[in-house]
This record gives C-alpha cells, sequence and structure tokens, in this order.
C-alpha cells in the first residue's frame, strides 16, 4: 500500500489551503457579483488566521477591479457561465484578478483557483478555469489592451457613475475616479480626553508603526501601513479609534454650536456606526440621544462607546419619523445622512457594483425628508449640521439649496474660512484624495431666534 511521505501530505495541506481560501473568497463574492449583497456581511473566520488577509485582499480586490475582470472574463469564455454557477464566475474573477495585481506566482494562482472548483463541488469547472486562466498568462497584454479601449473598463467604473461624476467635477472627475481605485489609508482619531495626538504620535513610534499628523483633522492620524486595531497602543483602553480624517471634521463643525453650551441636548440622527458619536462624546459635555434604524448596526454603537468610557442615549427608531422624540428641542442636530456613498468607495468598493442611477433620486428624497422631519426639533438658534460621504451634487449643495429656499427660518452657517475642502454652494465639499481623506460633503445650518 503507497503511504504518503510527511513532505507530501504537507504539500496537500498547503495546496488544499490554498483552494479553500480561494473557494471561500467565491462564496463571498457571489452576493456582490449577483448585486443581491454587499462586502459588510464579509466574515472572515471561517478562513483559516494565515489565509485571511489574502481572503479579504481578494474580496475587496476583485470589487475595486470588477469592470476589467468581467471584461476580461466576457472574453476568455466561450460560453458564458450559468446563473446557477455564479461561485465559478467568482473563481474566475478571483483567478484573473491574481494574475494581474497580486505577487503570486502564476502557477499557483491558476492550479489553486482551478482546483477550488472541488471545494465548492464542482470538478467540471476545473478544466475551464485552467484553460481561461493559463490563455490569459499567454496573451495578458493583448487582451488587456483590447478591454481596455473602453473607458468604463479602463477606469474601474460603470459607465453611468464615471458620466455623473464628469457632470458634477468637470475638472477633478478622473482624479476622483483614480482616487476610488486605490485602498484608502487607515487613518485614527485620538481620544482627547485620554491625551494629545502628538504624545499618542511618539507611541505609535515607540511600537513601530510609522505615521503622521492629519493635515486638517486635529485629532486625526495617518498610519504609513494599515495594521491591525489590536496592536495600536491603547486600543482596547479606548485611547484611539479608527475614523477617516474627512469624518472626524462633522465634530469641529458642529463645535461652536456645542463649547458655549456644556450640558446641552444633542441628535445625532443615523449614528450607526458610532464614529461621529463617540468624537462629539470625547470633546463635549453634553447630552447626546443617539437613533439609528438598524438595531444591529445600533449595537456596535453601544461596543464603541462601552470600549471608549462614553455614555449617551441610544435609540432604536426611524429618523424619518417622530414617535421616539420626547417634545424637548434639542440644541444641535448631526443629520450624516444615508446618500449614494460615493465619496468612499475606495472603502467600499462594491458600491460599484451595487448602486444604481434609479437609486440617486431615492435617496435625494430620502434626505429631502429627513431635513424637513428634523428641523422643528431644533430649538431657535440651534444648528443642524447636514453631512454625506458622497460627492454628487443632488445630494449635497443642490439638496441644501433646495431646503434654504422652503425653510424660511434657516440660514447657512458653514464656515468659509476653515482650511479645507473647497466651497460649493451653501457647504464645503471634500474630493477623496490618495493617501488622505475620504469624500465629504458638510453644511451647517442655524434656526432663527
Amino acid at each position: 500500500m503507497h503511504r504518503s511521505t510527511p513532505s507530501t501530505r504537507a504539500g496537500k495541506n498547503v495546496q488544499d489551503g490554498g483552494q479553500a481560501v480561494r473557494a471561500s473568497a467565491a462564496r463571498a463574492l457571489v452576493p456582490v457579483i449577483t448585486g443581491k449583497g454587499s462586502l459588510n456581511e464579509l466574515d472572515d473566520h471561517q478562513v483559516v488566521i494565515r489565509d485571511r488577509a489574502l481572503f479579504k485582499a481578494m474580496c475587496y480586490g476583485v470589487c475595486r477591479t470588477l469592470p476589467r475582470l468581467e471584461a476580461l472574463a466576457e472574453r476568455l469564455l466561450k460560453t458564458p457561465f450559468k446563473a446557477r454557477d455564479a461561485d465559478i464566475q467568482a473563481l474566475l474573477l478571483l483567478g484573473i484578478y491574481q494574475l494581474l495585481y497580486l505577487r503570486i506566482p502564476a502557477h499557483a494562482a491558476v492550479g489553486e483557483t482551478a482546483g477550488a472548483a472541488r471545494q465548492l463541488g464542482k470538478e467540471w469547472a476545473t478544466r475551464v478555469l485552467n484553460g481561461c486562466l493559463r490563455r490569459l498568462t499567454r496573451e495578458s497584454a493583448a487582451l488587456q489592451a483590447e478591454v481596455d479601449q473602453d473607458p468604463a473598463v479602463a477606469m474601474l467604473h460603470p459607465r453611468w457613475l464615471l458620466k455623473v461624476l464628469r457632470q458634477a467635477w468637470p475638472d477633478d472627475w478622473r482624479a476622483i475616479a483614480e482616487a476610488n481605485n486605490q485602498p484608502g489609508p487607515m487613518t485614527l482619531r485620538i481620544n482627547r480626553r485620554r491625551g494629545d495626538r502628538e504624545a499618542y504620535l511618539a507611541k505609535l513610534l515607540e511600537s513601530g508603526i510609522e505615521a503622521r499628523l492629519c493635515a486638517h483633522s486635529p485629532d486625526g492620524l495617518t498610519l504609513e501601513k494599515p495594521c491591525d486595531v489590536q496592536t495600536l497602543p491603547g486600543f482596547a483602553e479606548g485611547d484611539v479609534s479608527v475614523q477617516d480624517e474627512a469624518a472626524q471634521l462633522a465634530a469641529e463643525l458642529l463645535g461652536p454650536a456645542l463649547a458655549p453650551r456644556p450640558g446641552g441636548r444633542v441628535l445625532d440622527a443615523c449614528c450607526a456606526p458610532g464614529g461621529k458619536t463617540a468624537h462629539l462624546l470625547e470633546l463635549f459635555d453634553i447630552e447626546l440621544l443617539a437613533l439609528d434604524s438598524d438595531a444591529v448596526r445600533l449595537a456596535r454603537v453601544e461596543e464603541t462607546l462601552e470600549r471608549l468610557g462614553l455614555s449617551a442615549t441610544l435609540v432604536h427608531a426611524d429618523a424619518t419619523a417622530r414617535d421616539w422624540w420626547d417634545g424637548t428641542p434639542f440644541d444641535a442636530i448631526l443629520l450624516d445622512a444615508p446618500c449614494s456613498g460615493t465619496g468612499v468607495i475606495r472603502r467600499h468598493p462594491d458600491i460599484k457594483r451595487l448602486r444604481r442611477p434609479s437609486d440617486i433620486a431615492k435617496l435625494a428624497e430620502l434626505q429631502a425628508h429627513l431635513l424637513d422631519n428634523l428641523w422643528p426639533l431644533l430649538r431657535p438658534g440651534g444648528s443642524l449640521l447636514y453631512a454625506t460621504c458622497s460627492v454628487l451634487r443632488e445630494e449635497n449643495d443642490e439638496q441644501v439649496r433646495a431646503f434654504l429656499e422652503r425653510t424660511p427660518d434657516a440660514s447657512i452657517t458653514t464656515p468659509a474660512e476653515v482650511s479645507w475642502g473647497r466651497v460649493v454652494g451653501p457647504g464645503r465639499q471634500l474630493l477623496p484624495e490618495p493617501d488622505s481623506h475620504d469624500g465629504f460633503f458638510y453644511a451647517r445650518l442655524k434656526k432663527r431666534s
């Protein structure tokens, strides 16, 4: 009887592990490529620890480069896969991504991706995947040049999205698209109740973690390389949180309305996942009510506040209604409105597949409803900060202009003297920048006394 030698068994285990992580990535990508789910539900606990970084890199990378991968897949396949074989389509996209974008030897990318079909119970697909991927290794330059003749493929964006970006930002749309195609940096927010960022920067350097001060947020630090949060000094104790620099600016804009009113009553509508909620509590002594319609995401807010040693009233409710309100007006309201997410595509690349042109008008309608519903809850003289992580004018300056036109007791107080972003009508717009902040819009409104 033939017995495997230890080296043979070890080699088989390594191969099976490589196939397993690719099969898991294919399963995770099926909801995205079929338009039925997002990467928000991505769970890497199904993958062994040593493969989790690869698993995440492949899932996010495929979504980031999906238009190009699908164009190449179309040319490599003689006939498209049936709908029931979306997992095999995902494997093909994963194989193409590895060959073009990851430093994985071609033989490993081809062999282990094709072999992963067995892990999905579809051994018949190993031959198809092997043939397609081997052809790509031979004809890579010619095939890429062919598909890149389509600007939407070359720029890795849906055609409709490139069109609206060009309409909104005729001088910046290419730079926006290029920034969207790069992974966003890892940025931290120092808990000012526990120290300052210069002291924390020194702690990072002592731990061998390189970072730099953010240009606009006084509490922000950007890491030169992302790392596991558990390796950050004092993370578990609440010294620091992960939050993009642009998102940190909400507290700066609300500051003038909150600092003079210790104990002021503040509403954070649509608060999840809680970064802005926590930042406000770190900076100001306020009575904060944090509202969100998603119970699961609201639980994350609670976990964040517990880690940071902060307290707020958390309410599971819909901000388009008022059945949760006790009738006492708020001194300030933060409305971080649901939006297209077009300013944070680099962190959520599945947006390029899941967002539809028809979504924008629906979101703008929801944003208008939220503004109209929450404005009466603000006391005379109070401030409302409207925020989105969008770069589309319909959701941002056009939305605020329309609100001002129909709301006679509202005036704009967005400070023109701040050093960041650009003045866009009644607000300020940040566009995503490589190695810096995401795309955000802010407009501060005041209710006349």
